[in-house]
């Protein structure tokens, strides 16, 4: 069960209990998630689900009651031997600081570790302190940095290459 407290104004406060679930995301999924990132970018997710049904990847979805996604994830098991990689991490910007980026990494490290591996990773932007100190608070420790790019859609639609450095994170499971 997640709880959150939610202010409206200065003087008006109410606290709202939200039972949310965490499961695989399914294609069906993808358009409820705009919010998430653009077309581009929901392009990336759906291939990236393709690569489920190998068993490359896990892509984890956190849902309200009724089964809307309010977080997505995946974990890639192809990046470094020996560990799940964590990446695409989302949370509804309306729901952030809810608790559901915790429940969402909590959910992919035990995919990793049913999977008999021990070690997560992950990479985040270093102009992102928020994304690292959740990070940090579950555990993860800086082993390093390289930068990282990837394709970014503008809001007039046109595509731009987005480079960034990255700290890179892990954790032994």
């Amino acid at each position: 069960m997640l709880r959150s407290v939610i202010t409206e104004n200065d003087s008006t406060e109410a606290t709202v209990t939200l039972q949310c679930t965490v499961r695989d995301l399914l294609p069906h999924d993808v358009p409820a998630c705009t919010w998430s990132g653009s077309a581009t970018h929901l392009r990336h997710v759906e291939r990236e689900l393709v690569r489920v049904a190998s068993g490359a990847v896990d892509y984890l979805a956190v849902c309200t009651p009724v089964d809307l996604p309010v977080a997505i994830g995946g974990i890639d098991y192809q990046v470094s031997r020996g560990a799940g990689t964590l990446w695409q991490l989302a949370v509804l910007p309306a729901l952030r600081s809810c608790g559901l980026g915790t429940l969402l990494v909590r959910a992919a490290e035990q995919r990793i570790r049913d999977r008999g591996l021990r070690r997560a990773e992950l990479a985040v932007e270093e102009d992102n302190p928020r994304a690292r100190a959740l990070y940090e608070r579950l555990g993860y420790v800086a082993h390093g940095r390289e930068p990282q790019a990837w394709d970014e859609e503008g809001p007039d639609g046109s595509i731009r290459r987005h480079e960034t450095m990255c700290v890179l994170l892990r954790k032994s499971l």
